[in-house]
């Protein structure tokens, strides 16, 4: 088997909630601890934490572990959906799961795995958990890919969880009310395991602090512990720019921080990333403050993060987003709003299975928009969110292929104008300069 198999039999063979949906979802962890078991129970042999949310869990996840490694941890991290690669899912120190890993863990279990048939993510998750152990990392951060209480991640026992906030998302499988979705991410709140909440909501956090009093759980909202302010943009001795803030009260001695992730929503992440160290300080990890300034300066440079308000062009400025639901979407409109370019195009492709009313309801209507849809199954057809934006008043052409929709805007716009690419992780995975 050569590592296109292995890559075909994880795809194919077994139905995966990225590409066809409701199909692949399931609320039980039983092919998960199955797996495990098979596996020598390999998630018990590193330390971890948890992370869940509707929005910002990737790039807490990705913060978290920039500062890990830089404290000189040999950090794991494991994160979905990928953009490019599968082995972006699976990294330790920021480099990617060998092809040559992926294909033995496959070809040495895949007898036993066409018997059981487990999902594409709890395979995967199964393959994350055998390398972490086999590799011996002293942690690993660990986020959930939907939900919480049946995702298959949350077989592990972290060290702290984190759950960064509660939205409006995959209503279908987690609930049509915040504090129904609040429950399912309470999920990972273990017995005695303290847990960092990151926005307190008042539907949702009497949600969080029953779970939590019934565990046995320490527990704490991460923006009643950390005030953060924008301070702007900074350009740095390697000429890359990096958002600036004011932390109040201050964090190991540290006022100000500054991060290489763009994009307001980053304040709301930064409170719950900020508490999730102190926890991680107090529970015994020696994370000091250097550690801290310099792994959050260089996120993307050690973890590969993508796609996450990333600048992928001047002239016209170009810009990059997976946000993908209404509170993203909220985040990403008001930061190209305080732009305030000459004249904004919006490069837009949706799956089919969300809530495209309250996102297309708050789009602005001077945008120039050209419709594109993402080459997977559960993409939504250019022309049938054309037609869903014209109830709106969005106007704009279809042109179906990412690459090229991206192409025309650029061409039509001129210096001063910004292009937005996003609407779903799958569109900002086709672009070819990610």
């Amino acid at each position: 088997m050569n590592y296109q198999e292995a890559l075909e039999f994880l795809y194919k063979a077994l139905p995966m909630f990225q590409r066809v949906g409701a199909t692949a979802f399931k609320k039980d962890l039983s092919n998960t601890l199955q797996l495990c078991a098979r596996l020598g129970k390999p998630q018990e042999n590193f330390k971890s934490i948890h992370i869940a949310g509707t929005n910002g869990k990737g790039s807490s996840a990705h913060a978290l572990a920039a500062v890990l490694q830089q404290a000189g941890y040999k950090t794991g991290l494991y994160t979905s959906p990928h953009l490019k690669s599968f082995r972006e899912r699976i990294r330790i120190n920021g480099i990617e799961i060998p092809e040559a890993d992926v294909t033995a863990f496959v070809a040495r279990h895949k007898a036993y795995l066409s018997e059981l048939k487990p999902s594409f993510f709890e395979m995967t998750v199964a393959l994350a958990f055998d390398y972490f152990s086999r590799e011996k990392v002293d942690y690993a951060v660990i986020e959930t890919g939907m939900g919480g209480r049946f995702d298959s991640t949350n077989v592990i026992r972290p060290i702290l969880s984190l759950i960064t906030n509660i939205g409006m998302d995959h209503t279908q499988f987690l609930g049509d009310t915040l504090e129904k979705i609040a429950f399912e991410k309470a999920g990972i709140i273990k017995s005695g395991v303290p847990v960092v909440i990151g926005e307190t909501h008042r539907l949702t956090a009497p949600v969080f602090r029953e779970k939590a009093e019934e565990c046995g759980a320490s527990i704490c909202f991460a923006d009643q512990s950390f005030t953060v302010t924008s301070l702007g943009l900074r350009r740095g001795g390697d000429k890359q720019h990096r958002a600036v803030y004011q932390i109040h009260p201050a964090l190991s001695g540290l006022n100000e921080i500054a991060i290489d992730l763009m994009g307001n929503y980053q304040l709301k992440n930064l409170p719950a990333v900020l508490k999730a160290l102190e926890t991680l300080q107090e529970v015994g990890l020696d994370i000091r403050a250097e550690h801290i300034l310099s792994g959050l300066a260089e996120i993307r440079q050690k973890t590969g993060l993508k796609g996450r308000w990333q600048i992928i062009g001047e002239d016209p400025l170009t810009i990059c987003d997976t946000g993908h639901n209404a509170d993203g979407f909220r985040s990403i409109l008001s930061q190209l709003k305080e732009m305030g370019p000459q004249r904004l195009f919006m490069v837009l492709g949706m799956v089919e299975d969300k809530d495209h009313e309250q996102i297309l309801s708050m789009l602005p209507k001077h945008a120039e928009y050209v419709f594109c849809q993402a080459d997977q199954p559960r993409s939504l057809p250019a022309q049938s969110l054309l037609e869903k934006c014209e109830k709106f008043g969005l106007a704009g052409r279809c042109i179906p292929d990412v690459n090229e929709a991206l192409a025309y805007a650029r061409k039509a716009a001129a210096a001063g104008d910004v292009v937005f690419v996003g609407g779903s992780t799958f569109v900002v995975a086709e672009l070819m300069e990610v």
